[in-house]
């Protein structure tokens, strides 16, 4: 059950900058704080509740490599960001090491 609220704390993590996103972009600016806040908060809570049996340095890796690599992906597929092969391959090396972490657990 841990490694599912690690998932949903990583996907929360995508929330948070998504929605200042949407606040600098939109005429939606209350909203995306709003965003933002709630998902920082959702985020931080289920990777307290992970933490409960998955270590640290696992957690916050894993916690961080999915906000960071899904963020990416939505920065592409919303906001047309650059996806030039560099770009995409060192994403590609942080999920590698996510799930290094999920099979070394």
């Amino acid at each position: 059950m841990d490694w599912l609220f690690l998932l949903l704390a990583g996907v929360c993590e995508i929330g948070w900058p998504l929605g200042l996103k949407v606040s600098q972009t939109t005429a939606h600016k209350a909203w995306g704080i709003v965003l933002a806040a709630v998902s920082m908060g959702m985020s931080g809570y289920l990777l307290w509740l992970a933490q409960r049996t998955i270590p640290l340095g696992t957690a916050y890796a894993v916690w961080t490599g999915i906000g960071a690599a899904g963020t990416f992906i939505v920065g592409i597929l919303v906001y047309d960001d650059p996806s030039d092969f560099l770009r995409v391959a060192s994403v590609g090396l942080i999920i590698m090491g996510v799930i290094g972490l999920k099979l070394a657990h």
